[in-house]
């Protein structure tokens, strides 16, 4: 049996931020959808307004996908995760190998080409777009850090500001990264009737 699209459907069964108090609960399958449309956007920026030539459809392919691994290994809290090098090493190894599992349960004529999604391709494009796509993880945490703030929850205070902290150093340094920050970042958090309404 080729189980690797029931298994990855599980991504909604794993909750992010398991060691926080949360206001709502966000599951991996919404922060992936959320870092893929992110991710693609950061692409779409930097091709319409710094020539790039990105392929923002594959950013957000790999968005979708860049977790994937944590439906075998679950959610590992960030400040365990990035305790000390060798923690860090570690886990990323035993995250190829929960990726490398998951793509064996793919029809083998159809593995390169979901390999290509979970391994990064050497090349200078490619390389910039997976930036990106960390970078969207990045702006993805802090919308749920914003979120969670403006709803009262003071959980994600400490939280926050090492976010926010990384996305500015980000911003600094990729031109797409500050442009969504400035132009699309502080439409979060507004009610469905603000963010409907006709400007005048």
């Amino acid at each position: 049996m080729d189980n690797f699209f029931a298994t990855v459907s599980r991504m909604k069964y794993i909750e992010r931020w398991a060691l926080m108090r949360n206001a709502r609960l966000e599951t991996l399958s919404e922060h992936a959808l959320e870092v893929a449309m992110i991710a693609h956007a950061l692409c779409v920026l930097g091709n319409v307004r710094y020539g790039r030539r990105l392929n923002a459809d594959r950013a957000a392919l790999i968005g979708i996908y860049h977790d994937a691994a944590e439906i075998i290994t679950g959610d590992m809290p960030t400040p365990v995760k990035y305790y000390n090098s060798d923690i860090r090493d570690a886990y990323k190894e035993v995250e190829h190998m929960a990726e490398k599992r998951l793509l064996t349960q793919l029809p083998a004529d159809m593995r390169g080409i979901f390999g290509d999604i979970f391994e990064p391709e050497d090349t200078e494009e490619d390389r910039y777009m997976r930036r990106l796509v960390k970078a969207a993880d990045k702006l993805s945490a802090l919308i749920k850090c914003t979120e969670e703030e403006r709803s009262g929850n003071s959980e994600f205070r400490t939280a926050a500001v090492t976010v926010r902290k990384a996305v500015e150093e980000l911003a600094r340094e990729l031109p797409e990264v500050r442009d969504f920050t400035e132009q699309f970042l502080p439409s979060y958090g507004r009610t469905l009737d603000e963010l409907l309404q006709r400007e005048i």
